[in-house]
């Protein structure tokens, strides 16, 4: 079989054959013009990932990198069986749940000294440590740990031996472009290639390789290394909290019968039509919410900032569905279990 359809184009083949998820216009129109007031007033900007949220290294170091590059090699399920069932962590007097529960067990570890971002220690690391590193405070832990630990050791190894143990010199590789070190990360990181078949053509949805993109910007505040003159072309990062919300705002609509078994807490599995076609319609409704904006802000007689991309619609999508969860759990997240997202 061919290479795989990138990610745009991958949500457009998808969304154009869906059978139970729909990109609405009208929805998506009307998200964009509330996205477009949100940047006038400065709540979608780059300098966002780190002042929004502390848990994000605040610096722009090669440590801060590996930080980055170590905690999205494990972003993936954290969703909780229920609301009673969460792993949590408290870190410097805060409890966190989901991804920031492990963003503050990350941060534990180096404040108590272990060298857990090191690349020749993380591909050695035992599962007694990473159960030590990841211990929660609740009574509930880190899901797919084993898995965790398996994506660590490969990860670690691959990143010592081909990039001195360090992801920095595989974005220095990228020549500042962001497509460019997306597919080195596919490449070289089997753990990163998030593919699959929709109706016979094989179809790429990279989040966490796109994620990894997203956040190596962020970190490195779009200057220097970071500096990718193609970040606009990272779509969404197709994962269980965005279509909620594109939902919610009427961007995208769910056939009955879908609902029906998000309702239930149906268990998909990675490559199921429905979860396919809920995570291509995302990136397709929030490549046409782009789109628009370039509309709204044209006929404004403005220029759009390269800096307002799917990367940052993603930022704030992904914070809605957190912040405002009672609102919009009307909807359900669809459930699956991968290493994907």
């Amino acid at each position: 079989m061919s290479a795989p359809l990138a990610p745009r184009e991958a949500g457009k083949l998808i969304t154009e054959n869906s059978k139970d998820v729909f990109v609405e216009l009208e929805g998506v129109h009307s998200l964009a013009e509330k996205l477009y007031e949100k940047i006038g007033q400065k709540e979608i900007s780059l300098t966002g990932w780190k002042s929004l949220h502390e848990l994000n290294p605040q610096s722009s170091g090669e440590d801060a990198v590996n930080w980055v590059f170590f905690v999205d090699t494990l972003n993936f399920s954290f969703w909780s069986e229920n609301e009673d069932k969460k792993f949590l962590v408290k870190y410097k007097g805060k409890e966190y749940s989901g991804y920031w529960s492990f963003c503050a067990a990350v941060n534990r570890a180096l404040d108590e000294g272990i060298p857990l971002t090191t690349a020749s220690y993380y591909a050695n690391l035992t599962m007694d440590q990473l159960k030590h590193v990841m211990r929660s405070d609740s009574d509930f832990s880190i899901p797919m740990i084993e898995e965790r630990l398996e994506i660590l050791h490969h990860t670690g190894k691959i990143l010592t031996e081909r990039f001195g143990g360090s992801f920095l010199n595989c974005v220095k590789m990228s020549e500042k472009s962001a497509v460019k070190l997306m597919q080195l990360v596919v490449e070289h990181f089997s753990s990163y290639r998030d593919e699959g078949v929709f109706q016979g053509q094989k179809v790429a949805f990279y989040k966490r390789a796109q994620i990894l993109v997203g956040d190596t910007w962020g970190v490195l505040e779009g200057k220097n290394d970071g500096c990718f003159y193609d970040i606009h072309k990272i779509t969404m990062f197709a994962d269980y909290r965005i279509p909620q919300a594109l939902v919610h705002f009427g961007a995208m609509r769910y056939s009955e019968e879908l609902l029906e078994k998000l309702k239930e807490g149906w268990l998909f599995k990675n490559g199921d039509r429905e979860e396919m076609e809920i995570r291509g319609g995302s990136i397709w409704a929030v490549e046409l919410i782009c789109e628009h904006l370039q509309e709204l802000f044209k006929k404004k007689g403005e220029k759009m900032s390269n800096e307002i991309n799917p990367v940052l619609i993603d930022h704030f999508l992904w914070d809605y569905a957190r912040d405002y969860r009672e609102e919009i759990k009307v909807v359900p997240f669809h459930r699956v279990r991968c290493i994907y997202y």
